[in-house]
């Protein structure tokens, strides 16, 4: 497998940082408790800490708000906004799966988008790249093709698209489930000029992947300079 970035999109977004984990042989069936726990404590750290923001004017939820108006999905919010926004209203996240737990946590954490898939239904390799419009995408809970549109910045394999909207809404075709034993998780960051911010949350995801899941893996950031992860 291999995840390669289009360098247009460094150029567009030359601060861009993407961290990738890759997780092998996780239990992603089991109770998963410490990783809720952490995932509850997240949502509650967020909420008391951004709970009086005027969100649009965080440097970290406007950058991202850019980064939509330019491909045209204006109306359209991140993934870590749509989830800060949750924490700030109380309303507590479904307990899906550990691993989607986790993201979900480190994403409030670290306050950057993180998503992930699994491995053993991705086609191919992984593109993060600028949508032809014609690529096959079923979103998560749905069963309508919806593609993307010309343009859009999508993640996508050779048999369609894995991520909408840049990070706004997953495949169904490759999400995480309980019987997930293979995955990548991604994080985003186009705030910070160094890649510490994306670096330490893989590096968080891992050593929980491990210590709780019994996984093994290996982390890896992307940018202008480094374009390209292969596994």
């Amino acid at each position: 497998m291999r995840l390669t970035v289009d360098p247009k999109i460094f150029e567009q977004f030359p601060m861009l940082h993407v961290g990738v984990v890759v997780v092998e042989c996780a239990d992603n069936a089991g109770a998963g408790a410490e990783i809720l726990k952490l995932l509850r404590l997240c949502e509650r750290e967020a909420g008391e800490k951004y709970g009086a923001s005027a969100l649009g004017e965080m440097p970290q939820i406007a950058c991202w708000r850019r980064a939509y108006k330019s491909f045209g999905a204006n109306d359209y919010r991140s993934s870590v906004e749509a989830l800060l926004r949750r924490a700030i209203k109380g309303d507590a996240l479904p307990d899906i799966n550990p691993l989607v737990n986790l993201y979900n946590a480190l994403s409030l954490k670290y306050f950057i988008p993180f998503g992930g898939e699994d491995l053993s239904r991705v086609e191919g390799d992984i593109v993060l790249g600028y949508a032809l419009g014609d690529e096959p995408c079923v979103l998560i809970g749905e069963s309508e093709n919806r593609p993307p549109k010309q343009g859009e910045i999508v993640y996508k394999d050779d048999a369609g698209v894995l991520c909408r909207r840049w990070n706004w809404r997953e495949a169904d075709r490759t999400k995480l489930e309980k019987s997930t034993t293979r995955a990548i998780l991604v994080c985003e960051d186009l705030f910070s000029e160094s890649d510490e911010l994306a670096e330490n949350g893989c590096k968080e995801a891992l050593s929980f992947a491990q210590e709780f899941l019994y996984a093994q893996g290996r982390v890896a950031v992307l940018s202008e300079t480094v374009t390209e992860f292969a596994d």
